[in-house]
């Protein structure tokens, strides 16, 4: 199958290399792109909590170095590796989704009233800090980046999608399958756009397709990659 494969880079790129070993070709188009924000950010703090790679990618060396003494939580194993390449050493892995995250935490015996800062970009799915409210811990999430649409869609995928020789499309978050949909709906590529198997990481991400009115719009059993390569 040929799949479109609208996220940002550096995913995009492991995503069609994931394609690609399942006998899959992928037609790359980032939405968004990475675009860092100045963040006023005061400590001290007892511990860190991260939920994507991105994040450690976009935080400047500086902030980095200084926090890298800090117990580290992690969503889950790619997180925990990008943390131990920035130099981390005490590095907890949670495995799992935000609500996983949470758990690790609560139960790490950090004391009532410490503070965990947790950066990421400015649009998050889930609420650490109403998750970990019940343990007494402060939560301080700093926006250290934002998603910001592409300047420009490769012709590449222009060409596959107005030409219909696409046959699925791969959508990760609600803002870019909003996006897509209203991509397509304004540049004219409806009808070919509806014809497509839409493939959505979750349920709230299939909802923003409802305009576009596609005929075959499923979401994944589990909200990972994996299991959304296995829908196709």
């Amino acid at each position: 199958m040929r799949v479109l494969v609208t996220r940002p880079e550096p995913e995009a790129s492991r995503t069609a290399g994931a394609l690609a070993r399942r006998g899959h070709e992928a037609v790359v188009a980032p939405l968004f792109v990475a675009e860092p924000v100045a963040a006023e950010i005061d400590g001290p703090f007892a511990a860190l909590a991260v939920t994507s790679p991105r994040t450690i990618a976009m935080m400047p060396a500086d902030r980095r170095g200084a926090l890298a003494g800090l117990p580290a939580f992690a969503v889950g194993d790619r997180t925990a590796g990008a943390l131990a390449a920035a130099g981390f050493s005490d590095i907890r892995s949670a495995a799992g989704d935000l609500r996983a995250l949470a758990t690790l935490i609560a139960a790490a015996g950090l004391p009532r009233g410490a503070r965990v800062l947790h950066p990421g970009g400015e649009d998050r799915a889930g609420d650490l800090a109403k998750a970990l409210a019940p343990s007494g811990l402060a939560v301080v999430a700093a926006v250290i980046y934002r998603m910001t649409p592409a300047a420009a869609w490769p012709e590449a995928a222009a060409e596959n999608l107005a030409g219909g020789t696409l046959d699925a499309v791969l959508h990760f978050s609600p803002r870019a399958s909003e996006v897509f949909c209203d991509l397509c709906l304004t540049r004219g590529w409806a009808a070919e756009a509806r014809r497509l198997r839409h493939l959505c990481l979750s349920p709230a991400v299939a909802a923003m397709l409802e305009p576009l009115a596609a005929s075959c719009v499923m979401s994944a059993q589990r909200p990972d990659e994996t299991a959304l390569l296995d829908a196709l």
